[in-house]
C-alpha cells in the first residue's frame, strides 16, 4: 500500500515555503506528499497515514478555517493522526487538541522543523506498524514530546528548505523569521518571536542550488524582510545588500520580494531594485491611511513614508504591480480616519488591496482598545476597499494589454476546455494569465519554464469571483 502524507497550509507565503520543505523531507524518505486541499467532496482515503496542517493566527477567521479543515481531515482520512503546527498551534494548542485528543498532535510553530526528523523516524524507526504501515498514536506522541524536550538537535527555524517544490512552479526561500515590531493588533510576533535571519552564506548556496536545478524564480519570504541582518566575508548584510549579493552570486534566476515595509524603501534598496532580475512586483504592508490610526497600531511608518515608497517604486520599474494590506475598522477609526485611507487608496492606484476587517486577537493591546467599530461598519469599509481592489486590478491589466511580458508556467492550469488546450502562466509583474496553447505538438512548456505572454483582456467576472486567473493572453516560447 502506498503511504501518503497529506499537507494543508493556511496563511502567508512563509507558511507555504515551510510546508514545501516538510513535504520534501517526507518524499526523500520514501513517502508520497499530497498537497491538494481537502474539501467536502474529497473521497475517503485509507492511503493517507498522516495529515499535517500548518496554521495561521492572523485573524479569527483564519483560526476558524483551521478548525474546519481539521474536522475534514478527521473525517476524510480516518486512519491518519493529525499534526497541527504553525502560529495558531503555537498560541492555542489546548483549544486545538480538544477537537480530538486521541488523534491530534501539536508541534508548536517555532518547532515545525521537527517534521523533517519525523519523516526520517517514520522511514527508519519504529513509529509505523510493520504489518499495515499505520501509526501507533502513543508512539507518535512520545516521539514528538521527546524531541520537543530537547534543547538542541542540530536543527533551526531555517531547516525546512527545499530546492524542489511539490505544489508550486515558482521557488521560494525563507530568509527571515519573527519580528521585532510590536503592532498592537498582531499575534504573529507572539507566535514566531524575535527576528531571526538565515546566514547569508547558506542563503547564497541554497539559491545557487535552486538555479542549478532549473528554477527560474525565487521568492524571498519572511515575516519582516526589512529586519534581515547577517554578515558575509566580514561585511554586514542588510536586506538591500543581500539582494545585491544574490544578484552577484547567481546568473539568471529572477528574484521576487514577498512583502516590504514602506519605511524600508530607501535609496539604497531602490538602486538595487532597478536590476532587471528583480521582478516588478511589490507588496506593501500599509494597514491604514491615517497617521493617528498608524500610531495606535504602533506601526513603524507614517502615511508620508507610504506615499514616498510608492513614488520611489514607480521610478525604478516600468509600471510595477503594487499591492497592499489594509485593516478596516481598527478601534478609534471614525469616518474621518477611514476617509484618509480612502484618499490614499484613490491617489495610489494600487493594483490590488488585501482588505481585512479588524479582528480583535487574544493577547494583543488592540483587543481592549475603545471605541470598537461595529461589525456592520467594518463590512461596509471592507466592501469599499474590495471594490477598489477589483477596479485597480482591471485598470492595471488594461494598461498592459497588447504588451508582451516574461512569465513562468504554472503547474495547475493545463487543461482542455471545449477541445482547446489552455495553460496558466504568471507574468513577471504577477498577472495570472490563461492562454490557449498553440499546436506545438509534443513541445508543451513544462511547469516552471519561462515563456513570453502577450496580455489580453482582463477577466472581470473571474477577478470579482476571487478566482486565480485574471486575464486572457497569448503564449509563445521566449
Amino acid at each position: 500500500m502506498e503511504k501518503t502524507v497529506h499537507f494543508e497550509t493556511l496563511g502567508c507565503r512563509l507558511n507555504h515555503d515551510e510546508s514545501e520543505g516538510a513535504a520534501r523531507a517526507f518524499v526523500l524518505n520514501g513517502f508520497n506528499a499530497d498537497m491538494e486541499e481537502v474539501t467536502a467532496r474529497t473521497s475517503l482515503s485509507e492511503q493517507v497515514i498522516l495529515s499535517v496542517i500548518n496554521t495561521c493566527t492572523v485573524t479569527g477567521k483564519a483560526e476558524q478555517k483551521a478548525r474546519r479543515i481539521i474536522r475534514l481531515l478527521l473525517e476524510k482520512f480516518p486512519a491518519a493522526p493529525i499534526i497541527v503546527t504553525g502560529c495558531y498551534a503555537e498560541l492555542d494548542s489546548d483549544e486545538i487538541k480538544n477537537l480530538c485528543p486521541d488523534r491530534i498532535v501539536i508541534i508548536p510553530g517555532p518547532k515545525k522543523y521537527l517534521l523533517s526528523l519525523l519523516a526520517h523516524e517514520m522511514s527508519h524507526g519504529g513509529l509505523l506498524d510493520a504489518w499495515d504501515g499505520r501509526f501507533d498514536f502513543n508512539s507518535l506522541t512520545h516521539f514528538i514530546d521527546s524531541e520537543l524536550s530537547k534543547t538542541h538537535n542540530g536543527l533551526n527555524p531555517f531547516s525546512l528548505f527545499t530546492p524542489v517544490f511539490e505544489k508550486h512552479s515558482r521557488g521560494s526561500i525563507k530568509i527571515q523569521d519573527g519580528c521585532n515590531c510590536s503592532c498592537t493588533f498582531c499575534r504573529i510576533h507572539l507566535a514566531r518571536g524575535k527576528s531571526l535571519s538565515l546566514d547569508a552564506d547558506t542563503l547564497i548556496r541554497r539559491i545557487q542550488e535552486m538555479e542549478k536545478l532549473g528554477l527560474k524564480e525565487a521568492v524571498l519570504t519572511g515575516v519582516n524582510l526589512s529586519q534581515y541582518s547577517s554578515s558575509y566575508m566580514d561585511e554586514k548584510i542588510n536586506f538591500a545588500r543581500l539582494i545585491n549579493l544574490i544578484l552577484q552570486k547567481t546568473d539568471d534566476i529572477s528574484l521576487r520580494i514577498s512583502s516590504l515595509y514602506p519605511q524600508s524603501v530607501n535609496d539604497e534598496l531602490c538602486r538595487i531594485l532597478e536590476s532587471p532580475r528583480v521582478q516588478p512586483f511589490f507588496h506593501l504592508s500599509i494597514q491604514s491611511g491615517s497617521d493617528e490610526i498608524l500610531r495606535k497600531m504602533n506601526r513603524p511608518h507614517s502615511v508620508a513614508q507610504v506615499e514616498e515608497a510608492i513614488e520611489s517604486l514607480r521610478k525604478v520599474k516600468d509600471n510595477p504591480f503594487i499591492s497592499c494590506d489594509i485593516i478596516a475598522g481598527f478601534p478609534g477609526e471614525g469616518e474621518a480616519e477611514f476617509g484618509m485611507t480612502q484618499s490614499l487608496v484613490e491617489k495610489s492606484r494600487f493594483a490590488w488591496i488585501h482588505a481585512f476587517p479588524f479582528s480583535p486577537r487574544p493577547g494583543t493591546p488592540a483587543k481592549d482598545m475603545r471605541p470598537q467599530v461595529p461589525e456592520r461598519e467594518k463590512g461596509f469599509r471592507v466592501r469599499w476597499l474590495t471594490e477598489m481592489a477589483v477596479r485597480g486590478k482591471i485598470d492595471y491589466i488594461r494598461e498592459w494589454k497588447g504588451r508582451t511580458l516574461s512569465a513562468i508556467v504554472e503547474n495547475s492550469r493545463t487543461q482542455r476546455i471545449f477541445g482547446v488546450q489552455k495553460i496558466h502562466a504568471v507574468t513577471e509583474n504577477f498577472l495570472h494569465v490563461e492562454c490557449p496553447l498553440p499546436d506545438f505538438g509534443k513541445n508543451i512548456p513544462a511547469p516552471g519554464s519561462r515563456v513570453s505572454v502577450c496580455i489580453g483582456e482582463p477577466l472581470e467576472d473571474s477577478i470579482r469571483g476571487g478566482r486565480e486567473i485574471e486575464c486572457a493572453g497569448q503564449i509563445s516560447f521566449s
